[in-house]
């Protein structure tokens, strides 16, 4: 039986930002303000997502800042009630397919050592240990483990498989 959640994956849109805030409030230690994430909203190098149940109610979301040919997820989150049914994998395939739709060199992120589901997903889509950030986050204090995923002219290397990523967990 498929215990996976029904989800739409659309762009953030304002609309979205009450739920979102909810979301982060819920989700992290040090949460991003309602007004952060709208002022991401209009930056040009930013791209935001949101996962919407059947009810379209914000289920999850995830962000992405390119830099050149650089990609750097900011943000990967899931409603607590909802996690462990595939929403945070398909935010991330988006950001996986637009990765090499593009032609980016990596995708990179930061999780939280301890956030074990999170780093599993992340390896399982092809991202890979290549660092660690000591004392990273605040509350409790705690060292980011980096995660990248490398491309090739757009597609995957050889040696990164093809498994996930997620930057604040």
């Amino acid at each position: 039986m498929d215990t996976r959640m029904r989800v739409r994956i659309v762009p953030m849109t304002g609309d979205h930002l009450d739920e979102v805030a909810e979301l982060e409030r819920v989700c992290f230690s040090t949460p991003w303000s309602r007004n952060m994430l709208a002022e991401e909203l209009e930056n040009d190098c930013a791209a935001f997502l949101v996962a919407l149940d059947d009810r379209d109610q914000v289920v999850g979301y995830a962000g992405l800042l390119v830099v050149l040919d650089e990609g750097y997820i900011t943000n990967v989150a899931v409603r607590p009630d909802c996690r462990r049914q595939g929403i945070a994998q398909k935010l991330l395939q988006v950001f996986l397919d637009f990765a090499a739709g593009h032609r980016l060199a990596f995708l990179t992120l930061e999780v939280r050592a301890s956030n074990y589901g999170a780093i599993a997903l992340y390896g399982s889509r092809g991202f890979r240990s290549v660092g660690r950030r000591k004392n990273y986050y605040e509350h409790p204090k705690e060292d980011a483990i980096i995660m990248t995923k490398e491309f090739t002219d757009g597609t995957e290397t050889a040696d990164t498989g093809t498994a996930g990523s997620g930057v604040r967990q």
